[in-house]
């Protein structure tokens, strides 16, 4: 793995950024979710197996932050890639925009990006890692994200109550 995580960054003959995004999942609908799982079991040790479960994932909850983690590798496009002169007179007089149409525009970053995006998928799945192109709604929803984060979801604490129905049953409940 490290032998072709090496080749990977060696491959690269242009830039790439590595972004990694870690957010605090929140698990309070996932123990709902168990609750309501365990409530349909008839059979009295997988009742017994799924309350340890729960309580399994509770104490890692309160011994550890949950993470997801996703990961985005960004191949940028540059004025420079479309061709120097004009880029490199237009960035020394600072006269607004490029001079170069749209379409030109997309149809340089297409040939620019397109291979770059095909060698990293390539080498990428050398690692048994499956890298994918986002669609314009995927990349709205991701900036927006960025820029209106959620408040920190606060770490779950729980509290075991115990109810009389029948028998002595644990139920959590966050407080």
């Amino acid at each position: 793995v490290i032998a072709a995580y090496a080749a990977l960054l060696n491959s690269f003959t242009f830039t790439v950024q590595i972004v990694v995004r870690s957010k605090r999942k929140d698990i309070t609908n996932y123990i709902k979710y168990l609750d309501e799982a365990q409530r349909k079991i008839k059979n009295p040790k997988l009742t017994y197996i799924a309350e340890d479960y729960k309580r399994f994932i509770k104490e890692s909850i309160r011994k550890k932050n949950v993470l997801s983690k996703k990961f985005y590798v960004i191949i940028p496009f540059t004025s420079l890639e479309l061709g120097v002169v004009k880029s490199f007179a237009s960035v020394l007089t600072r006269k607004g925009p490029l001079p170069f149409s749209k379409s030109y525009v997309i149809k340089k970053a297409v040939i620019a990006l397109y291979p770059k995006r095909d060698h990293l998928t390539r080498q990428a799945g050398r690692l048994d890692i499956v890298l994918r192109q986002l669609k314009s709604d995927e990349l709205v929803d991701l900036f927006y994200e960025i820029y209106n984060p959620e408040p920190p979801a606060k770490k779950p604490e729980f509290e075991e109550l115990e109810e009389n129905t029948g028998g002595k049953q644990v139920v959590a409940q966050a407080k």
